[in-house]
């Protein structure tokens, strides 16, 4: 698991019958001390995420999991909310 930022919403109106009624997200990865790392990527929103906050996201074939026995087509889903930035190590 990853930690990532919010940044925005994603609109599709063509896909794959397995996402219908599941809403994708812009996440930006970010840095042990919260600071942008990388570029953003779209991921599965599992967990009912909102723009602006703090989440953990996962690659791979356990992106697939928060969907039970779906056989929800993803490669990256997030899987968690951070309540509180203050929560995060920043090794200070």
């Amino acid at each position: 698991m990853q930690i990532a930022r919010v940044i925005g919403n994603v609109v599709s109106t063509v896909k794959n019958d397995a996402l219908e009624g599941r809403k994708f997200l812009i996440v930006q990865n970010l840095s042990d001390d919260l600071k942008p790392k990388g570029k953003p990527l779209v991921a599965l929103d599992a967990i009912g995420a909102g723009v602006g906050e703090l989440v953990f996201w996962c690659r791979g074939k356990e992106a697939s999991f928060p969907f039970k026995r779906d056989s929800t087509p993803t490669d990256c889903t997030i899987v968690g909310i951070i309540d509180s930035d203050d929560h995060v190590f920043n090794g200070k």
